[in-house]
């Protein structure tokens, strides 16, 4: 019974050491995505940390400077405007009357 227990002990333990954090990564990363990010990392040399939000025909980016709004045309996201200063929830309220 002892050897049972350390057997289930030892299982769960292994089993909870092994669980890893969810992934978000996508699979499959287009050759200018991959060339922006790594600009924006400056080659992995900053932490970059931004949001995004997609509404409508409109995709907004924030980042620490302010938020890029890019509207859909032509099967792609073209840049529009730069709000500099400017937080995602401001842009996209901005943005949503139009």
């Amino acid at each position: 019974m002892r050897k049972l227990s350390l057997l289930v002990l030892l299982v769960a333990v292994s089993v909870s050491g092994a669980a890893k954090k969810a992934v978000v990564a996508p699979p499959a990363i287009a050759h200018p995505v991959a060339l922006f990010l790594n600009d924006l990392s400056v080659g992995g040399k900053r932490q970059v940390t931004f949001k995004a939000s997609a509404v409508g025909t409109r995709f907004f980016f924030e980042e620490a400077s302010g938020v890029t709004v890019y509207r859909y045309a032509d099967g792609q996201y073209v840049k529009e405007r730069f709000l500099a200063g400017a937080k995602l929830s401001s842009a996209i309220k901005r943005y949503a009357a139009r």
